[in-house]
């Protein structure tokens, strides 16, 4: 049998840090898509800030809108929160499982339970952004309004 030399290590540990890397891609692509829709939710609470009471085109009061959009704005920042310590993890992997071959110790049960937490993660913060949309959705009004 072929017995490992350091490169072939590393290039193994190269070959498994692939798959996470792809996945802080996804999660990078995540974090775009949420902050720009905290965003685009401070835009909106400025105008209606600036605008006055009479003036809701979507059929609430400005207090209301301006309270649904601090309620989406955190659900929004939490998310943000989340995916980011959802990379945050998955880059400890990564550090882990070269750790773990310059070091010759066994990250199995490390990398795998980082792995549980940064799926945890993601998945709470998508749950909150599938939350965000359905309020956006509630609060929309197509056509005129009539009051």
């Amino acid at each position: 049998m072929f017995q490992d030399t350091p490169i072939t290590t590393v290039a193994h540990v190269i070959q498994l840090s692939v798959a996470p890397v792809f996945l802080i891609t996804g999660i990078g692509a995540m974090l775009t898509v949420l902050t720009n829709r905290l965003g685009r939710i401070v835009d909106r609470a400025r105008v209606v800030e600036n605008s006055s009471p009479n003036t809701a085109p979507t059929g609430m009061t400005p207090e209301e809108e301006l309270r649904r959009l601090s309620l989406r704005a955190k659900l929004i920042s939490t998310a943000i929160s989340l995916c980011t310590f959802t990379a945050l993890l998955v880059s400890a992997i990564i550090a882990t499982l070269f750790l773990g071959a310059f070091f010759s110790f066994g990250v199995s049960l490390i990398v795998a339970l980082f792995f549980v937490a940064a799926m945890l993660a993601f998945i709470a913060a998508l749950l909150l952004f599938l939350r965000e949309v359905f309020i956006a959705i509630e609060g929309l009004k197509f056509g005129r309004v009539t009051q």
